[in-house]
């Protein structure tokens, strides 16, 4: 995948958790241009490690002078946003890929609704100055299980048409109720967690919403697991996935081409024929129909358990 190199010229925490990273062209040049709700893949090298994580574009579309992305700190995880919270300096160069856009807003709607969970919002920041730009009809419900989590509504453009709905104060999403309120024509755009974007969608379609009209967002990280086998039938090669290692990452390793986008689940590029399987495929990705799920794998977020998986690479 095509990248370029940014220099970090900001680094603005939001909240204890989350952080405002700015990458601009060390010569100044223009960027690339791109439209809310595309993301960035960032590269960071930890020693030995190469980690690849995607981020929505939280800056306005009209700037072409840098990207902007928000990094909430995920000490669970299996260290990208650790290493950008932790090692990352201003003036330092990075690989930064150019804007995918799987999340694009359907300008023919009437209205649009956007429904952020908590980090879910990074790509409506993007979003909402481009519809103000196009004097589009749109609202966002911005909802948090605490106020404090309320990190990018400084972000929002004064004026934005935005609802905060916070959990602890009682105040929480009424879905049912906002979804049967929207003027025919509208699009529900969900970016949250895996269950608030399936209720959402759930919800819609009950309502008779056409599926077309129902948009919704999850980058999900690669998990850690157990470490398995896999032979690549393709190349005639058996390899080892570590436990901290993605299949897809495995697979880079060794040389054998993998198509990605996004590395999240969600684009579908890396989809891959399974063609035995003496074990369970743990299936985390929102691409693959269930019906799917026998014969193909999403390498870049799921696993397997059991003796030996072989997929056609």
């Amino acid at each position: 995948m095509t990248s370029l190199q940014l220099k970090l010229t900001r680094k603005d925490p939001l909240s204890p958790r989350i952080t405002r990273f700015r990458f601009e062209h060390p010569r100044a040049a223009e960027l690339p241009a791109f439209s809310g709700g595309a993301h960035v893949m960032v590269e960071m090298r930890d020693g030995e490690r190469l980690h690849r994580n995607a981020y929505s574009l939280i800056s306005d579309p009209s700037d072409r002078t840098g990207y902007e992305i928000a990094v909430q700190r995920e000490d669970g995880g299996r260290g990208g946003s650790r290493f950008m919270h932790g090692q990352t300096r201003i003036g330092m160069v990075m690989n930064i890929g150019l804007p995918v856009n799987l999340f694009a807003l359907d300008l023919t709607a009437r209205k649009h609704l956007l429904i952020a969970g908590g980090v879910g919002v990074t790509p409506f920041l993007a979003q909402i100055p481009q519809l103000a730009r196009l004097g589009a009809a749109y609202e966002l419900h911005y909802a948090v299980r605490r106020r404090e989590e309320l990190a990018a509504l400084p972000l929002l453009p004064a004026g934005a048409a935005v609802h905060v709905h916070v959990g602890a104060e009682g105040r929480r999403l009424d879905l049912a109720a906002l979804l049967a309120a929207q003027p025919l024509g509208t699009h529900l755009y969900v970016c949250a967690s895996e269950r608030m974007i399936r209720a959402a969608r759930e919800t819609a379609l009950a309502q008779g919403w056409p599926q077309e009209a129902v948009h919704s967002e999850q980058f999900l990280a690669p998990a850690p697991g157990e470490p398995f086998e896999v032979h690549c039938a393709a190349s005639d090669r058996t390899l080892s996935v570590g436990a901290e290692q993605s299949l897809l990452e495995a697979l880079e390793a060794a040389g054998i081409e993998t198509p990605w986008l996004c590395r999240g689940g969600a684009c579908g590029q890396c989809e891959t024929a399974v063609l035995a399987c003496d074990g369970s495929i743990e299936h985390r990705d929102h691409w693959l129909e269930p019906a799917e799920r026998a014969s193909r794998i999403m390498p870049c977020v799921s696993r397997f358990r059991g003796r030996l998986l072989t997929i056609d690479r």
